[in-house]
């Protein structure tokens, strides 16, 4: 692995984001690159290695020849929309182990110019859903999380009150966000109205369906310090696997983040109440409830009564996805990649009016 502290996101950047109809998947991930590069006061001829996450068998390659990179050390693991975080991880060791010396890793997507939530090159259906599930029809990925949902409200009593906090609270700090795809004012009553799309999830639950990319940046602490920008240390971290199909989910309510947080907790030397802000991938409303109890911001069951006390919102006591969310702010098909940039930004103190003050540990 790789010590803490010993490795800095140097560079992050987005593309255009929302609809971008004039720009392919590719475009965006140039634009993002060209962005991050000069953010980290870098040129792509000190690239040495490449991370990103698609579909197609290749697609690591034809990112990597489009951009111009050769590059000595290349990474597609793909897990969906994580796969951007644990790339952070793979950068950090490869970088320990003297493998390269500057890490990129980018992501793009138009789902909604191309008015599908299907990725560009994804594999066939028979082959990407399990022989368990395929027979019942599930509307994936929310009939997955819409269970999860079912069963959290069964077990603990959660209300959709409370998951509508959620959307209500991200909403809050996308009104501050400028480049946020949707900033209108929400109330809980609009959630609750929104039609539902898989019961017991509204579709206000949901997150949106937008174009964009992103790129970071990666580069040894000692390397960093010579940078322009303030550089965010990589304190610990941790990666997990426990299913694919939701009917091999060992248990409902437990997400993956029960074993990766206190790994990453011990090997960063935190706890959760080090924490400033953080930063979790909202597919949905009951991702982020079930994420926190999985993280031990507070017990299991007791994620409901969390949220519903406004602790995510601007001013609460654990800001949570500053930027507005894959709710409010972006979502282009995975958007793992975004929770990084924010988190970037916020120890950065860029923010702006959704700085959350005194900001030191972030968490994505």
């Amino acid at each position: 692995m790789y010590r803490s502290g010993a490795v800095a996101i140097v560079g992050v950047a987005e593309s255009d984001l929302g609809s971008v109809p004039d720009k392919t998947v590719l475009h965006l991930q140039a634009q993002a690159t060209s962005r991050a590069l000069a953010d980290a006061g870098l040129t792509k001829g000190d690239v040495d290695a490449h991370f990103t996450a698609g579909v197609s068998g290749l697609y690591s390659l034809q990112v990597s020849e489009y951009l111009g990179l050769r590059p000595q050390y290349i990474d597609s693991t793909a897990v969906g929309g994580a796969s951007f975080v644990i790339h952070v991880e793979h950068a950090a060791a490869a970088l320990a182990a003297d493998l390269c010396s500057v890490a990129l890793v980018t992501y793009g997507s138009t789902q909604r110019s191309d008015r599908s939530r299907r990725l560009a090159g994804r594999l066939d259906r028979v082959e990407r859903i399990t022989q368990f599930e395929a027979p019942y029809g599930p509307l994936l990925p929310i009939s997955a999380y819409a269970m999860a949902a079912q069963r959290h409200m069964h077990q603990y009593g959660t209300t959709s009150e409370q998951l509508a906090s959620i959307a209500v609270q991200t909403r809050q700090w996308a009104q501050m966000n400028p480049v946020a795809f949707v900033r209108e004012p929400l109330g809980m009553e609009d959630v609750l109205a929104s039609p539902l799309v898989s019961s017991p999830l509204h579709l206000l639950d949901c997150c949106l369906v937008t174009d964009g990319g992103g790129a970071l940046v990666i580069t040894s602490a000692e390397r960093a310090a010579d940078l322009p920008k303030l550089p965010v240390y990589v304190l610990g971290s941790a990666e997990y696997s426990s299913h694919n199909g939701i009917s091999q989910m060992p248990d409902l309510t437990v997400t993956g983040a029960a074993v990766t947080g206190p790994r990453a907790f011990a090997r960063a030397g935190l706890t959760p109440a080090d924490v400033d802000l953080t930063e979790i991938y909202d597919s949905f409303t009951i991702t982020v409830l079930l994420t926190l109890e999985a993280l031990g911001f507070c017990s299991r069951g007791e994620g409901g009564a969390f949220v519903a006390e406004g602790r995510l919102e601007p001013g609460g006591s654990l800001p949570t996805n500053t930027n507005g969310g894959g709710l409010s702010y972006c979502h282009p098909g995975m958007y793992g990649i975004f929770t990084v940039i924010e988190a970037v930004r916020q120890l950065r103190g860029e923010c702006g009016s959704r700085q959350v003050p005194d900001a030191r540990v972030a968490l994505c």
